[in-house]
C-alpha cells in the first residue's frame, strides 16, 4: 500500500510494531467478514495485508506473534446459533496472485512428493465462488446437520436454514453411511437484484453484494426468512467419510453430482501449470458473464492418495491453492458531486462519472459515503487515501469487486485540474433549505426539515406504501411521486382522503395519463381495504429511523395495542422515567432505537401527522406468536446468568415462538425469570418481588420440544 515502508527496509523494531498493527487490522477484517457479513475493506486490500504479514514473518521468523493471522482461519462463530465442532477441520487456502506463483506451487508439490519435473502430475481447476462455506453432514442418507465454517474448528449450526435451500437434498440414495459434503452457499446476480429491489420496496436494508446477501440470508435465526431468499449451493469437497467417494478429486466431484449435488460445470482437469493458467484466463474472461460472483480459481492435486501424503500446514492444505483475480478497477473522470436526501434526512454524496466499464459493467455513478470520505479522512479523523480529498473534475479510480454500488477508491493528483476546488459539503438541505446537522458520533449529516422537506416526504410516502408496510395495490413509488408533485398527497393521511377530496375522485384520476376508469376504481378500493392494518405494519410504515420490520414486530408484540404503544411513546422521556425504562428493557430495543422512537412522538409536526393518519384507520392488536395454549403465551420472561445448554439467542427465539415477550430487566410486570449460574441483581430483584424463578433445566422442561 502507498506510504508503507518496504518489508526489506524495516528494522526489527519497526517489524515488530508492524506485525502488531497487521494482526489487529486482519482480526477486525475477519470479524467484519465472517461474523457480521459486512466487510469493511475489499478482498484486494485484505489480501495485501495478509501478504505483507507473511513477508515480514518470513524475514523475521522469531518475531512471529502468538496471535499471528497466518495461524488463523476465518473468525470465531457469531452469537445466536448453537456451536458445531467440525470432525474434520474446514481450512482456508493459500493464495497466489501471479502466474509464477502457480509454477512455484507445482514445484513445491513435486519436491514434497519427490517427483521429477517431467513426472505426470494432474490437478483440478474450478472457479472460487464468493459465498459462504457450508458443511452438510448426512448419516444413512439423511441430512442431520449443516454448519458454517466459523473459525475452521467450530462453526454455527444452521441446519434448519440449510433445509430450505432447494439445491441441498434432504435425503440421498447410494451415499456412504457418513458423508460430510463441503460447498459454497451463494446468490445469483439476477436473484440478488430482485431481492435488493424487494428489500428497498419494503423499506428493509439492502445488501452491498451477493456474498453479503447470501451470508446474511443463511445466518437468520428465523428459517422462514432464509426460505424466502434465493440461495444456491455448489458442492466442491467433503469432510468426514465412512468410505471413499473416488480415487481422484474430479472423480469425487462427479460422484457428488451423481448423488444430486450441484457442482460447478467449469471444473476441469489440468496437466501442469501451463494448462492451469490457461484455464484461469478462460474463466477470467467469462467472469463478467457468469450469474454468480467468483474471485479466483482453485487448483487441487487430483490424485487423492497424493493429497493424503501432502497433508496440511497449520491452516492450509499443501495440495491446493487459490489463484486470485486482481481487484476490478478503472480510472475515469468525476464530473460532478451531487447530494441526495433520503427518507431519514441523510445527505448522501454521489459521484457522477464519465461512463466507464468496470468488471464488465458500465458504471456512471459511485458512492462517496459521507463528507469525511470526500475530505480524505475516516470517522475518527485518520487519513485515508494518504489524505487525498476528492474534487469535481478529478481523475478517480473506481472500485467494484462485485458490489452493486461502485466506490471511488483513489485520486490521481497529477491529473487534477488547476481550478479544482475542495468540495464544500452542504450545511443546508439542498431540497428544503433546512439546517443539515451532524450529531456527535454520527458519520452522516441529516436534514432537520422532517415532513417539510420534499425529498424526505416523498421517500417516507414511498416507504409507507411499500410491501412490508401498507402495500396498497396500484400506489407504488412512481404514483407517489406523481401524486406528491401534483399536490394530491403530502402525508400518509392524505391517501385515505384522496377519494373524498376529489368528489369521489374518479373523474380527475381517470383522466390522467396512465389511468383509466378501471385502474382508478381499483386504486380507491385498494385504499379502502388498507384502512384496517395490523399494529406491526403500522409501526413499520411510520418510517421511524432504526425501526425496521423486526423491531416493529417486537414493539407490537410487547405493547399489543396502538393505544398502549402511542401512550408509551408519547409519555416517555429520553433517558429517564418508568416508560423509558420499560421501553429499553425490551430485549432487542437499545437506547438508540428508543431515542428515535420517543423523539419522533415528541415532535409536534410528526405527532400531529401520525394522529391525523390514525383517525382513518382501524389498527388490529398484535397476536402473540405460538400456540394460544402455550404456557408462555402473553407472559414476560427475563433470562439472567449463564445458559449452558443453548445460547441466549436460541432461548429468546424459543420463548418468542411460544408467545412470550422477552425483557432485559425485572419489574413488577415480569412473569418468569430463568436464572443460570452467575445470576445476580436480576435474580435478587425477582426474589424481592416474588416472581417465579426457574433454572435452565426447568426452562427446558417447560418449553419441551417447542
Amino acid at each position: 500500500m502507498a506510504g508503507e515502508t518496504p518489508v526489506e527496509a524495516l528494522t526489527r523494531q519497526q517489524a515488530s510494531a508492524e506485525l502488531a498493527r497487521l494482526s489487529k487490522a486482519i482480526a477486525a477484517a475477519d470479524k467484519a467478514y465472517h461474523q457480521l457479513d459486512a466487510p469493511e475493506i475489499s478482498d484486494a486490500e485484505y489480501d495485501a495485508l495478509k501478504r505483507r504479514n507473511a513477508a515480514i514473518e518470513s524475514r523475521f521468523p522469531d518475531l512471529k506473534r502468538a496471535d499471528s493471522p497466518s495461524e488463523n482461519v476465518g473468525a470465531a462463530p457469531a452469537e445466536g446459533f448453537s456451536k458445531v465442532r467440525h470432525r474434520v477441520r474446514m481450512l482456508s487456502l493459500a493464495n497466489a496472485f501471479e502466474n509464477e506463483e502457480i509454477t512455484e506451487f507445482d514445484a513445491r508439490v513435486r519436491r514434497y512428493l519427490g517427483l521429477a519435473e517431467d513426472a505426470p502430475l494432474t490437478y483440478t481447476a474450478e472457479p472460487k465462488i464468493d459465498g459462504l462455506s457450508l458443511s452438510l453432514r448426512f448419516e444413512d442418507g439423511r441430512l442431520v446437520q449443516a454448519a458454517t465454517r466459523g473459525n475452521g474448528e467450530t462453526g454455527e449450526n444452521v441446519t434448519a436454514n440449510a433445509r430450505t435451500i432447494a439445491d441441498i437434498p434432504d435425503r440421498l440414495t447410494g451415499a456412504p453411511a457418513v458423508l460430510e459434503v463441503r460447498g459454497e452457499v451463494y446468490m445469483g446476480h439476477d436473484d440478488f437484484e430482485t431481492l435488493n429491489a424487494r428489500q428497498a420496496e419494503s423499506g428493509d436494508k439492502t445488501f452491498a453484494n451477493p456474498r453479503n446477501a447470501a451470508a446474511g440470508s443463511l445466518r437468520q435465526l428465523d428459517p422462514r426468512i432464509t426460505e424466502n431468499r434465493p440461495l444456491r449451493f455448489f458442492a466442491y469437497g467433503w469432510g468426514e467419510l465412512s468410505e471413499p467417494l473416488a480415487t481422484t478429486q474430479l472423480g469425487a466431484i462427479n460422484r457428488l453430482a451423481e448423488l444430486g449435488f450441484p457442482t460447478n460445470p467449469l471444473t476441469t482437469r489440468c496437466d501442469g501449470p501451463d494448462e492451469m493458467v490457461m484455464h484461469y484466463r478462460m474463466i477470467e474472461e467469462r467472469r463478467a458473464t457468469l450469474d454468480y460472483d467468483i474471485d479466483g480459481v482453485v487448483y487441487k492435486v487430483d490424485d487423492l492418495a497424493l493429497q493424503a501424503r501432502l497433508g496440511f500446514r497449520s491452516t492450509t492444505p499443501r495440495w491446493a491453492i487459490a489463484h486470485k483475480f486482481p481487484a476490478e478497477l478503472a480510472w475515469t473522470r468525476l464530473e460532478k458531486i451531487e447530494i441526495q436526501v433520503g427518507r431519514t434526512g441523510a445527505l448522501s454524496p454521489v459521484a457522477r462519472l464519465h461512463p466507464v466499464t468496470v468488471g464488465g459493467v458500465v458504471v456512471s455513478n459511485a458512492t462517496l459515503h459521507n463528507e469525511d470520505y470526500i475530505s480524505g479522512r475516516d470517522a475518527k479523523g485518520n487519513a485515508i487515501r494518504d489524505g487525498k480529498d476528492i474534487r469535481e473534475g478529478d481523475w478517480v479510480q473506481v472500485y467494484r469487486a462485485g458490489d452493486v454500488i461502485p466506490k471511488v477508491a483513489d485520486v490521481d493528483l497529477s491529473k487534477r485540474p488547476k481550478d479544482a476546488k475542495p468540495f464544500a459539503f452542504p450545511r443546508i438541505c439542498p431540497e428544503c433549505g433546512s439546517d443539515a446537522i451532524r450529531e456527535e458520533g454520527d458519520a452522516v449529516r441529516r436534514c432537520t426539515g422532517g415532513l417539510i422537506c420534499p425529498a424526505q416526504a416523498v421517500e417516507k410516502l414511498k416507504h409507507f406504501v411499500s410491501r412490508a408496510a401498507f402495500d396498497i395495490e396500484g400506489l407504488g413509488a412512481k404514483q407517489v411521486e406523481q401524486f406528491y408533485r401534483d399536490g394530491w398527497i403530502r402525508e400518509p393521511a392524505d391517501i385515505f382522503t384522496l377519494q373524498e377530496r376529489f368528489g369521489r375522485g374518479m373523474q380527475q384520476l381517470k383522466n390522467r395519463e396512465g389511468w383509466g376508469e378501471k385502474s382508478a376504481k381499483n386504486l380507491f378500493e385498494a385504499i379502502e381495504e388498507k384502512r384496517q392494518i395490523p399494529l406491526d405494519r403500522l409501526i413499520f410504515a411510520l418510517g421511524i429511523r432504526h425501526v425496521g420490520e423486526s423491531a416493529a414486530d417486537l414493539l407490537a408484540r410487547f405493547y399489543v395495542s396502538w393505544d398502549r404503544f402511542f401512550h408509551a411513546m408519547s409519555s416517555a422521556t429520553v433517558g429517564e422515567g418508568p416508560e423509558w425504562a420499560r421501553l429499553t428493557a425490551i430485549d432487542g430495543v437499545g437506547p438508540v432505537m428508543a431515542t428515535s422512537l420517543v423523539t419522533t412522538f415528541h415532535q409536534p409536526a410528526e405527532r400531529a401527522s401520525i394522529e391525523r393518519l390514525v383517525r382513518y384507520l382501524t389498527v388490529e392488536d398484535a397476536v402473540p406468536r405460538g400456540a394460544v395454549d402455550s404456557p408462555l403465551a402473553g407472559k414476560t420472561v427475563v433470562f439472567t446468568g449463564s445458559l449452558e445448554k443453548m445460547t441466549r439467542a436460541e432461548a429468546k427465539a424459543r420463548a418468542e415462538a411460544l408467545g412470550a415477550r422477552v425483557s432485559g430487566s425485572v419489574s413488577a410486570r415480569t412473569d418468569l425469570v430463568v436464572a443460570g449460574p452467575g445470576a445476580g441483581s436480576k435474580a435478587r430483584q425477582a426474589e424481592k418481588l416474588g416472581i417465579e424463578m426457574i433454572d435452565e433445566d426447568g426452562w427446558l422442561n417447560l418449553v419441551g420440544d417447542a
